[in-house]
């Protein structure tokens, strides 16, 4: 993954001009190939579209068997398939987790997932809007970076998001620049030869509102590793097509007569033969048709190979295969999810990591607003996407009750949202009783040597 430095004495002394930004995006422009082909395959724009038929008479199926999609979509699925959950320790924050529903946090994260899934890498842009309300918006990879400076610990200085502005009624367009710092945003026109620039007011946010999301430490892709085994899946079953178109339209070959004495006859009796798929020939004649034979066998166990070999290195499971019965324990899921839950781990990991500086500037903000909240004390919660269970988690909470608290038991139950405030509901629908057990007269303690004389 390349990383774009910048001098840090250089920008706080004369920030960033035209001439220099211009030469970070042309510099981003030509890594960013890269980017362009996994979206391409993960739309299914795959190479094989673009093949040419060797002569005019050969059949050229061209035919796309997405695995690229299929990827990044259960790996984005298994990742966030469900909505990510905030609690803190000591203290209230029904004030941010409102500010995230408001801003759709869910929707963002989602979109987030995903282009990590296909690019390698994600980026979303924190802004308030004419309300003054929090807004979070995915950015296009392909048109978004941040610079650090030169130093070991690659500090931000500033990112940046440049698009093609278009006026579709006017039939104009214009290239814009947001440069993005600590505490405002400028602005950068480009129209022909004329340039102009503006600098807006401080976003309150108190740090770069550009959030970076890595899908593992080096940006590669779900499936960008694989793209070469599913171009040879595509090569092999278009031409498996091509073989059968090509057998329906073989050669015939009559041998000891013609179809006709002539040529004019000869195409009226091609026609017949065509339309009727009968033959009348004299006796000690015969008719075979010059076929290309291909072993069958042998294609189908290439094509399994193949397809085994992608969900293999791409470390996502074929869901629909044999291996997934519905009747598989939760300890058998787990061994076959094996691959699929260690890379998302490090999916994990790594938006953890945006998340936090998320929540920094969510709180800054709210900071601004005399509501004081550490960020450092909320706890993002994620849960798989994968069916559960429902009655074999029923059973382990069952049996850990006495020896876990039941804020973690009920926390471990797909349906409970807030593990508290089950609890609250529980007290209230028994009385203020917490369960049957809390019923129970307390045991005696035995007594010593010295109370039991006294008591004698």
């Amino acid at each position: 993954m390349y990383r774009f430095t910048y001098s840090r004495e250089e920008f706080e002394n004369n920030g960033i001009d035209k001439t220099k930004l211009e030469t970070l995006i042309d510099k981003h422009r030509g890594i960013c190939e890269k980017m362009s082909r996994n979206e391409s395959y993960y739309l299914g724009e795959h190479d094989i579209c673009d093949r040419v038929k060797k002569s005019s008479k050969q059949a050229n199926n061209k035919i796309v068997c997405n695995h690229a999609r299929y990827i990044s979509d259960v790996a984005t699925g298994y990742f966030l398939g469900n909505p990510i959950r905030y609690t803190i320790d000591e203290g209230d924050i029904d004030v941010l987790t409102d500010m995230l529903d408001m801003a759709d946090a869910d929707s963002a994260d989602m979109e987030n997932a995903l282009n990590m899934s296909i690019y390698g890498l994600a980026y979303e842009l924190i802004y308030a809007d004419e309300n003054s309300d929090v807004k979070i918006k995915a950015l296009d990879p392909k048109h978004c970076f941040i610079v650090v400076d030169e130093s070991i610990e690659e500090r931000e200085l500033f990112a940046v998001y440049y698009y093609i502005e278009k006026d579709d009624v006017r039939q104009k367009t214009r290239k814009i620049a947001r440069v993005f710092t600590e505490s405002e945003q400028r602005i950068f026109v480009f129209e022909g030869e004329i340039k102009t620039e503006s600098v807006e007011s401080e976003h309150y946010f108190g740090g770069i509102p550009v959030v970076e999301y890595l899908n593992n430490a080096k940006g590669i892709g779900d499936f960008e590793q694989q793209i070469s085994l599913i171009d040879a899946y595509n090569t092999l079953t278009s031409d498996r097509v091509n073989d059968k178109e090509q057998f329906l339209d073989s050669l015939l070959i009559v041998y000891g007569a013609t179809l006709s004495e002539d040529a004019e006859g000869n195409d009226e009796a091609r026609k017949r033969l065509k339309e009727s798929k009968i033959l009348e020939m004299p006796d000690g004649s015969r008719a075979e048709y010059l076929v290309n034979t291909f072993d069958e066998n042998s294609v189908e166990v290439l094509r399994k190979a193949i397809e085994e070999d992608i969900h293999k290195f791409s470390f996502v499971p074929c869901i629909t295969d044999d291996n997934f019965a519905g009747n598989a324990s939760g300890v058998a899921m787990e061994y076959k999810l094996l691959g699929l839950d260690m890379i998302t781990k490090i999916k994990t990991a790594n938006y953890r990591k945006g998340l936090k500086k998320r929540l920094k500037l969510l709180c800054n903000f709210l900071g601004k607003k005399a509501v004081n909240i550490d960020s450092e004390s909320i706890m993002p919660q994620f849960t798989r996407g994968l069916p559960k269970n429902v009655t074999e988690i029923a059973q382990t909470v069952s049996s850990l009750d006495g020896i876990v608290s039941r804020e973690t038991l009920l926390s471990q139950i797909p349906f409970v949202e807030d593990a508290l405030v089950e609890i609250e509901k529980v007290k209230e629908e028994s009385g203020g009783l917490h369960s049957p057990r809390d019923n129970e007269p307390p045991e005696e303690e035995p007594l010593d040597e010295g109370d039991r004389d006294a008591e004698e």
